[in-house]
Parts: structure tokens; C-alpha cells; sequence
């Protein structure tokens, strides 16, 4: 196996899931999200914890993920968050993925896939009450509804909506986050009142979860937080005053494969953009930002946020901590070791990751020298590395 890779920890991921469902009513259901190779954990591990947990269904992006999770013997509901191509509609409903609804055709198109497969397909009413992305209007909710009740071969098994700022502690996020909510209830209420039962009723992701119970209804969404992330300082302030914590799923871990000696006035890397000001040890790690480590987080390219010196990207060899010096390359990259580092070529090499793996830093903290979000850097591991779960 390549001595690059991405080791998860399971044990971390149940207990993150313990802490979210310590959070949920008594009658709210969870429903994982598992998109994007479960945030980089693996869709399989994460889709299978989640039913040891209870979860009553999981969520993907894609109709490949979705076909995925059925290959894999995962037979709980799998709801699709993102619309799919008129060509994988077919697959769809071939899978009995349970898709987002949100217009005439969409809906067309699902009953006519349906009716051709002699299958009765779960679906979504997704209504847009501010993210302006997915979702149909909310005074068109209860005509939709009806449309898809009066559909032989389509079922409503859920109504939803997505929020823009939960995650963000302003009070003005707060109102507006409220005020989606608000039009939320009243386009559900709509579609009773037009005779047509809701389903599910579900709008809150990780950070309403914890800090909008209220918010929380039939289900809510969980991604980032099972995966050991607050995603806002909201969040992180409701975990904390419950007295518990969340625990990063993933670390990325690689080896030295060569130490050289660098003299002083020598470069390294491309641009040369990093000349050593003394005699030192370099040591060559096989990992660059075709495996997820950012370019930006090069020596001298950090985001302006991380331009002191002790907040630039470290590795963690053996305990100790070597910074990244020079331009990381699409498969490499180097650390300067000083002189008589004790560091031996193979010695593993953490970039980051939970206390346990070794690692000097979480992907939180990556994300900030990059100048994005834990979401990003957890993603942008890629296939090529391959997942070992501990």
C-alpha cells in the first residue's frame, strides 16, 4: 500500500454520532449525509455507522454515490440532495434512490421513469426559503404536493428546506435564519391545508442540530459534525456547554522517502521560491496537491490570515514539528529539518488529524492556513489516497 494515506478513525466517527443523537428529541429521526466519499471517510464506513447508530437514512450528492451504498448491501433509504442528469433519472429510480423534488418536470420525469420500472419512488418536496439554490417557491408547495400525490407511481415521503447561515453566530444570521424557518412552517402548513400529508418534515444540518432544537422537526441532515467538525463558532459553543466534544474522523499520514542535505544558498522546489540561509536537512515526503495538500499552503503562499511563521503548514515527525519549506509539488513536497533532527527516512509523517494519530493540528486548522473551511480540505483528499480505517 502507498505509504501516503488517510487512516479513519471509526471509533471517533460513532462517537461523534452518539453526541449528535444526545442533541435530538425524542421523535427526531437522523439522517446522515454521505456525499462526497462520506466528507473523505468513506461513504461504505459512514453509511454502515450510521445505521449501528440508528440513523434512519443517509443522504449523497450524486446517483453514482447512491448506486454505490446499494452495491454495497446499504438498503436504508438514500436520499438524493442534488438534481441528476434526465439520463440517470433511470438509474434513480432503477436504485430506488429517493430524490429532491422541486418543479413540474422534475416531477414528470421521476413518475414516467417510475411508471416504466412498475416501482413506487419515495421523493422530497424541496422548498427554497432563502439559500437560492434548490427549491421551488414556497407558495408553490401546496400545488406541487398535489401533484405529486395524485402521481400513481410517487410517493411524498418528505418535505425539506435548506438553511443559508445557521452556522454563523450573528444575530443577524440568527433572524434569518428564524425567518426561514418561519416560512418554512407556513409552506408545510400550506400543504395540509390542501390536503396533502408533508411527510417527513426536515431543514436543519449539523449546526441547527445543535443549536436550534426547536429547528430539529421530523429529521435533520448531519454531515460535517459526525465527521469531527463544528463547521461555526455557534456550534462549537453548544457542544462545549453540553460538555462534550466532537473528534476529527480523519488524519493524513505519509513517510520521509529520502533526506538530502541542503548547503547553504541552495534552492528547493519549483519558482524557487525558499533558499536555505544555512546548512540543513531537507526531507522528502510523497504527498502534493494532487492528494489533497493544497498548493497554497506552500512556504510563502499561505493565506494572509496565516502569515505568521508558526501558523504556516508543520508536519509532525515523530513528535516534533517540521515546516513545509518550498512549493509543494503535484506529488511531493519537502520539510527542512534543521541538523541532527533524529528523523530516519520511513518515519511517518502526520499532516493532520485527531490527538491520537500523532498529528500537530486538525483539518480545521489547515483550512484556516488556507484560508477556506475544514469542508474543503476534508473533500480534496482524493481517491488516489487510499483509506485505512483504525
Amino acid at each position: 500500500m502507498r505509504s501516503t494515506r488517510a487512516l479513519i478513525y471509526k471509533n471517533n466517527l460513532m462517537h461523534n454520532l452518539k453526541t449528535v443523537g444526545s442533541f435530538l428529541r425524542p421523535k427526531t429521526k437522523l439522517c446522515l449525509a454521505v456525499k462526497a466519499n462520506g466528507y473523505g471517510a468513506g461513504a461504505i464506513t459512514a453509511a454502515n455507522a450510521a445505521h449501528a447508530c440508528g440513523a434512519a437514512c443517509v443522504a449523497v450528492a450524486t446517483v453514482d454515490e447512491g448506486i454505490e451504498l446499494r452495491e454495497n448491501r446499504i438498503s436504508c433509504p438514500i436520499l438524493l440532495l442534488s438534481l441528476c442528469s434526465e439520463d440517470e433519472v433511470q438509474l434513480a429510480v432503477q436504485h430506488e434512490l429517493s430524490p429532491l423534488v422541486c418543479d413540474n418536470d422534475y416531477i414528470a420525469q421521476f413518475e414516467k421513469s417510475a411508471a416504466r420500472a412498475e416501482k413506487k419512488i419515495a421523493v422530497h418536496l424541496a422548498i427554497d426559503t432563502g439559500m437560492g439554490r434548490l427549491g421551488c417557491a414556497q407558495d408553490a408547495a401546496a400545488a406541487l404536493a398535489q401533484k405529486i400525490a395524485a402521481a400513481p407511481h410517487l410517493a411524498l415521503a418528505g418535505t425539506c428546506t435548506h438553511f443559508a447561515s445557521s452556522d454563523e453566530a450573528t444575530a443577524d444570521a440568527r433572524v434569518y435564519t428564524e425567518r426561514q424557518f418561519a416560512d418554512f412552517v407556513r409552506a408545510v402548513q400550506s400543504m395540509k391545508e390542501a390536503g396533502v400529508n408533508p411527510g417527513v418534515c426536515h431543514c436543519a444540518a449539523s449546526a441547527a442540530t445543535f443549536t436550534q432544537p426547536d429547528m430539529q422537526l421530523d429529521m435533520v441532515r448531519v454531515g460535517i459534525a459526525a465527521y469531527g467538525y463544528y463547521g461555526g463558532e455557534a456550534t462549537l459553543a453548544a457542544v462545549a456547554a453540553s460538555g462534550q466534544a466532537l473528534k476529527p474522523v480523519m488524519a493524513l499520514q505519509t513517510q520521509v522517502s529520502m533526506i538530502r542535505r541542503i548547503h547553504a544558498g541552495q534552492y528547493v522546489s519549483y519558482g524557487r521560491t525558499w533558499k536555505a540561509s544555512h546548512d540543513t536537512d531537507i526531507a522528502v515526503l510523497p504527498i502534493g496537491y494532487a492528494d489533497g495538500l493544497f498548493r497554497c499552503l506552500s512556504s510563502g503562499c499561505a493565506h494572509e490570515d496565516a502569515q505568521d511563521k508558526n501558523e504556516r503548514l508543520h508536519v509532525a515527525i515523530n513528535g516534533k514539528q517540521f515546516p513545509v519549506v518550498g512549493r509543494i509539488c503535484m506529488d511531493q513536497c519537502m520539510v527542512e529539518l534543521g541538523s541532527n533532527s533524529g528523523v530516519h527516512r520511513w518515519d511517518k509523517a502526520m499532516i493532520f488529524g485527531p490527538y491520537e494519530s500523532g498529528a500537530l493540528q486538525d483539518a480545521a486548522a489547515i483550512a484556516k492556513m488556507a484560508g477556506t473551511i475544514p469542508y474543503e480540505i476534508l473533500t480534496s483528499v482524493s481517491e488516489r489516497v487510499p483509506r485505512v480505517v483504525v
